[in-house]
């Protein structure tokens, strides 16, 4: 036997032991459903545009595992909730010191997206399958005068968002496919 072929099962093995399940991305959803439609997500933060964001990338999702339906030819739909959003620090650099004498301030070294977003595959009124996700992204500081570094920071949290939501709604997708 090789030994890449003995790492490869060493690999799966170990990943098996924890809790990881490899599932083919075609593996299709619960219950045989092969066409899905997934409205507008209701969005209960005070941040608005996250409907519409986590929409669009779930969307992307079921378009990519072949099961997103047009109007009227969806064996079931998807109802999104965007349940919380939030940022702030987390983590801030040590000032320097010299002599006892503090010759830096601390600074901010990275800010922290997260997001939670709830999900429900319904079929003929009833629930088939349900998913929360929840994660975070991590994004950068501005580093332009202090004038331009609110709109940089903010412009930063917006891309951490996008990332956010394509990660969450792959996992999401997966999550209601799986069962889990």
């Amino acid at each position: 036997m090789s030994r890449m072929r003995v790492v490869g099962w060493v690999l799966l093995v170990s990943a098996l032991g924890c809790g990881y399940r490899f599932t083919p991305r075609g593996a299709g959803l619960p219950e045989g459903v092969r066409s899905v439609c997934a409205p507008v997500f209701r969005n209960d933060t005070a941040e608005p545009g996250l409907e519409l964001l986590f929409t669009r990338d779930f969307r992307q999702e079921l378009l990519r595992a072949g099961v997103l339906g047009g109007a009227g030819a969806c064996e079931a739909s998807v109802e999104g909730v965007v349940v919380a959003v939030g940022s702030g620090p987390t983590s801030i650099a040590e000032p320097n010191f010299q002599g006892g004498t503090q010759t830096t301030p601390p600074q901010l070294a990275s800010y922290h997206a997260t997001a939670t977003v709830l999900l429900r595959l319904i079929r003929e009124g009833r629930v088939v399958s349900e998913a929360t996700v929840t994660g975070s992204e991590d994004f950068l500081p501005g580093t332009a005068n202090l004038s331009g570094e609110v709109l940089q920071v903010e412009a930063n949290r917006q891309s951490a968002l996008h990332r956010l939501s394509e990660t969450l709604m792959r996992e999401g997708y997966d999550r209601l496919a799986s069962g889990w």
